[in-house]
């Protein structure tokens, strides 16, 4: 086996493309993954991701785009599915300053703003209700972590059918090495992965369009 096996066997060759409606997920950017004061806050990658996906987000709403915005929290363990993570079983609950949502890329008035229980933003939500009647096509995702909530979205979005877009520069992981295997193995089979510089100028020439 070699490193072009993939390749060789036709993974990655059709690209997905952008569609006609673009929306926009933003997961999990609450301040447990972003405020360095807790036990997962602050991973350099998580960071950069918040900044860039706040400027997306900035032009997204210019531009009426829908967004669904999620934090993931609970009454008590006893709600919680099995993690395996002791900081989440210890922090996100509903009572606790971590489930806070980052306040540079929320817009309660605007966001459909959910609180997800599983690693995905559809699942159980409403979100993919909303995204249909907004005769949304196509799903960018942004939010953390890469390797967890990122990747069940994104395969739940490819799922619903929808065009799914992952710009890797607005979402993070705690380690490199996760972040980028698992953007791979996703443009592997299921999405396009792309740059916010790129989806800006998607959402410019789709805000064109639409303004003719």
């Amino acid at each position: 086996m070699t490193s072009d096996d993939y390749q060789n066997r036709s993974y990655g060759e059709i690209p997905v493309g952008f569609g006609k409606k673009p929306g926009i997920v933003v997961v999990d950017f609450q301040t447990g993954f972003t405020d360095a004061q807790y036990p997962l806050g602050g991973a350099p990658l998580v960071m950069r991701a918040v900044e860039n996906t706040a400027r997306l987000l900035e032009v997204a709403r210019r531009y009426n785009v829908p967004v669904a915005n999620c934090n993931t929290a609970y009454m008590n363990e006893r709600e919680m599915p099995y993690w395996k993570i002791t900081a989440v079983r210890e922090t996100f609950r509903h009572d606790h300053p971590s489930a806070a949502f980052d306040p540079r890329i929320h817009d309660p008035a605007y966001d459909l703003t959910v609180c997800k229980k599983a690693p995905s933003i559809f699942f159980n939500t409403g979100v993919s209700d909303y995204f249909n009647k907004e005769r949304v096509d196509t799903v960018i995702v942004t939010g953390c972590n890469t390797s967890g909530c990122i990747r069940a979205t994104s395969i739940d979005s490819f799922s619903y059918r929808y065009r799914t877009i992952v710009p890797e520069d607005c979402v993070g992981d705690i380690e490199e090495q996760p972040h980028r295997d698992n953007l791979r193995d996703l443009g592997r089979r299921y999405v396009d992965i792309s740059d916010l510089k790129t989806v800006l100028a998607y959402l410019e020439d789709w805000h064109k369009q639409n303004a003719a």
